[in-house]
């Protein structure tokens, strides 16, 4: 007996092929015997109308694994909301890249098919949690998987900031903004800002800074055990944006004072047993010899 018996399913809603691929993996998952619970948005895109539907953050009480079928920005939702639930997470690429989205849509009912049989790897990735205080009291707060960044938002302008490390002052830059990224999103924006690419199994933590006014200003990693303070300049002339993987976001102040640290909550990761992280490298980065 599979030791997944509960599947949610999240699928990217305002795409036409993953509502295909949705429909395809529901026949499947039924016709096996599984139980299918929706989260409600998909529910409506698939026409489900006698399905069991739930929210996004309920899915993580009631199943066994969660298939989310889209891009890895649709992973990336579903892991900020369902990370606390330690419930896994399966993808299916009907994005562009597909750094998370593993599997294709050709090979839904064989891979799988091969994961509910216990033919699977689990991975273990960290998130990290972001707060913004304004005098002492709580403004803003969010989640990544990927990234954390500061940048001037509306205008293109270089923002100020201060930078702590564990309590030690590393330094005050002129910049863009500062990329703080899991080894998740060091294939994401910090690679396109200059980062280096990290090993999933790292517990290491990457800040690249956007274009810094200092050209001898470097990508730094540390270990992911690490507590970073961000203390905004007083003399900006924008009011820098918080974001945690381009969605959730914290407008600040001169003054404000950005906490940012390992979530407590690990989220686990389901891949086919063929998952090759330099394979996905090499055919995503297009490192093939031509």
């Amino acid at each position: 007996m599979s030791e997944f018996q509960n599947i949610g399913l999240i699928g990217r809603t305002e795409s036409d092929s993953a509502v295909v691929s949705l429909k395809r993996l529901m026949v499947f998952l039924e016709r096996e015997g599984y139980t299918v619970v929706l989260e409600k948005e998909t529910a409506a895109a698939v026409s489900a109308l006698n399905a069991q539907i739930s929210s996004k953050e309920k899915l993580g009480e009631l199943c066994d694994l969660v298939i989310v079928v889209g891009g890895d920005g649709s992973l990336l939702a579903a892991a900020r909301a369902l990370a606390k639930f330690s419930v896994p997470l399966l993808g299916i690429n009907r994005g562009r890249l597909g750094f998370l989205t593993d599997i294709s849509p050709d090979e839904v009912e064989r891979k799988v098919g091969e994961v509910l049989v216990g033919k699977y790897m689990a991975e273990s990735r960290f998130l990290l949690d972001m707060s913004v205080t304004r005098a002492g009291k709580p403004l803003g707060k969010g989640s990544a998987l990927n990234d954390v960044v500061i940048h001037p938002g509306e205008f293109i302008r270089m923002i100020e900031f201060d930078l702590f490390i564990d309590g030690q002052f590393v330094y005050a830059q002129r910049s863009d903004g500062l990329i703080i990224s899991t080894p998740t999103g060091s294939t994401a924006y910090a690679l396109s800002g200059g980062g280096p690419i990290m090993h999933p199994k790292l517990d290491a933590i990457v800040l690249v800074p956007l274009n810094p006014h200092t050209l001898s200003s470097r990508p730094i990693v540390v270990e992911g055990s690490s507590e970073f303070k961000i203390v905004v300049g007083e003399y900006n002339t924008t009011n820098p944006y918080v974001t945690c993987d381009g969605h959730e976001q914290v407008v600040t102040n001169p003054g404000d004072i950005i906490r940012i640290h390992k979530k407590p909550h690990r989220l686990t990761l389901v891949h086919p047993l063929e998952h090759n992280f330099y394979e996905i490298c090499r055919k995503k980065l297009n490192w093939q010899l031509s």
